[in-house]
């Protein structure tokens, strides 16, 4: 497949990086379970079923360059490090300080080099960067579609996101924005 992921891809970064590693040790004997898992300060590990639909929704090809907003353990940080390969780039921004930290230690035990986790900018969302972000991954639900990451898009992104209880995917073709509603899901709220 030109440019893009190959469709077993996220199943085989889903076994490579294993959620266990990425969880407190009470919740380690229960990485295998399809259900969200708590952190600490109220947010949660995503259940893997739902990690892995907004990964193939995501469509992420080798090489790109990655924004995951709501990065929590770095456990998605890590699998959008595995898609994108050396090539590539991803950062993982946080906006709980302590799981910031955390998240970036655990991500450092794995050799992924060309990512990282920072602690997200009180009252700014997203990262700017020069081009914008061949995709954006939002782990976190907001109560609209913020527009302020739309703009963060590169031309021909993509962005899996929800919305309320509605997974969304935003594509950015030119000036064009196309949006198409993906499934209900339930996520803490993007602060």
């Amino acid at each position: 497949m030109t440019g893009s992921a190959i469709p077993d891809a996220v199943a085989e970064a889903m076994s490579t990086v294993e959620r266990r590693a990425f969880l407190p040790p009470a919740q380690r004997a229960h990485a295998g379970e399809d259900r969200p898992l708590p952190l600490a300060h109220g947010q949660t590990n995503s259940q893997p079923s739902t990690v892995a639909a907004m990964l193939r929704l995501l469509d992420v090809p080798r090489g790109a360059h990655v924004l995951d907003i709501g990065s929590g353990s770095g456990w998605t940080t890590a699998l959008l490090a595995h898609l994108v390969g050396p090539q590539g780039r991803v950062l993982g921004l946080e906006i709980v300080p302590d799981l910031a930290e955390w998240g970036a230690q655990n991500l450092a035990a794995w050799p992924l080099p060309w990512a990282r986790i920072d602690q997200a900018e009180p009252g700014v969302l997203g990262r700017p960067v020069d081009q914008g972000w061949a995709r954006i991954l939002v782990s976190a639900s907001g109560q609209e579609l913020p527009d302020a990451l739309v703009a963060q898009l590169a031309d021909a992104g993509r962005m899996v996101l929800p919305v309320r209880s509605t997974m969304w995917l935003v594509e950015r073709h030119g000036d064009r924005v196309d949006r198409s509603q993906q499934g209900s899901y339930a996520f803490v709220p993007l602060r």
